[in-house]
């Protein structure tokens, strides 16, 4: 088969899997594409067995079959678009917020964003980690023109409510223990550490600097960014654990059409 035809049977066949299954006419004997069910249910099992493992605090919290019978639903309106399956099911949070049978847990869309933020960072690639003597070393006049990088595996999130907590419960379950769902607004931080994904809740503050670097913005700004949302935190603190948690890669000047814009 010459590569143009080849080309043009894969996307048609592509294309049949969706359910459009005119295109691929030309490779049939008989015009029947009953055989095609076996791909179908191949490719859905398999696309249901991704969301399995990436929602898995979902999956505990509502039950395999439960979470299956669901995941089924999504994978009918949102099948796969690429061969590999580990950036598969972005959109799930969203569609389980809409789900009819999930109208009784509403909390559970909020769960499934902090697996999903979860299985990104662990995903994620590695980097070098920032020394804290670089640091040391800027001058306040410096702090107005340099930025920190932050590590490829990091990823924030706030919520109006205990919903990280919650979640944050369910990795490590006591025994008897009851999970509650808190009213107070809530924010926290993944980043990997080796083959460890480290989450932890953060406060206001802290939130505040990390979301600031992530939209180009310099030390200064981080720094009244955290204070405007936490007047009483401390900056050094923030700087220290972020060192210790692994949160930045480098010092790198502020790219002047990507500054944070206050």
């Amino acid at each position: 088969m010459p590569p143009h035809e080849e080309r043009a049977f894969f996307d048609a066949f592509d294309a049949a899997l969706s359910g459009d299954a005119a295109g691929l006419s030309p490779w049939l004997a008989d015009d029947s594409t009953a055989g095609l069910a076996v791909y179908r249910n191949t490719i859905a099992s398999g696309a249901v067995d991704a969301l399995t493992a990436t929602y898995a605090t979902v999956v505990m919290m509502t039950g395999e079959d439960w979470f299956r019978a669901a995941a089924r639903e999504y994978v009918l309106v949102h099948p796969p678009r690429e061969p590999a399956l580990l950036s598969y099911g972005e959109s799930f949070e969203h569609w389980l917020s809409q789900f009819p049978p999930a109208a009784d847990t509403p909390y559970l869309a909020g769960i499934a964003r902090l697996d999903w933020l979860w299985w990104q960072s662990w995903c994620a690639a590695d980097d070098q980690l920032l020394d804290g003597a670089d640091l040391a070393e800027i001058s306040p006049a410096q702090l107005s023109e340099l930025t920190l990088g932050l590590h490829p595996s990091l990823r924030i999130a706030a919520f109006a409510n205990g919903t990280p907590a919650l979640w944050l419960a369910h990795q490590a379950p006591a025994r008897g223990g009851e999970h509650v769902l808190g009213r107070d607004p809530e924010r926290m931080v993944f980043v990997r550490l080796g083959a460890q994904v480290e989450a932890r809740l953060i406060t206001a503050g802290p939130y505040a600097f990390l979301d600031a670097l992530s939209r180009g913005a310099s030390l200064l700004e981080a720094g009244q960014a955290a204070l405007a949302a936490e007047p009483a935190c401390a900056l050094h603190q923030i700087i220290v654990t972020g060192l210790a948690l692994g949160l930045f890669t480098c010092l790198t000047p502020v790219k002047r059409n990507t500054r944070h814009d206050n």
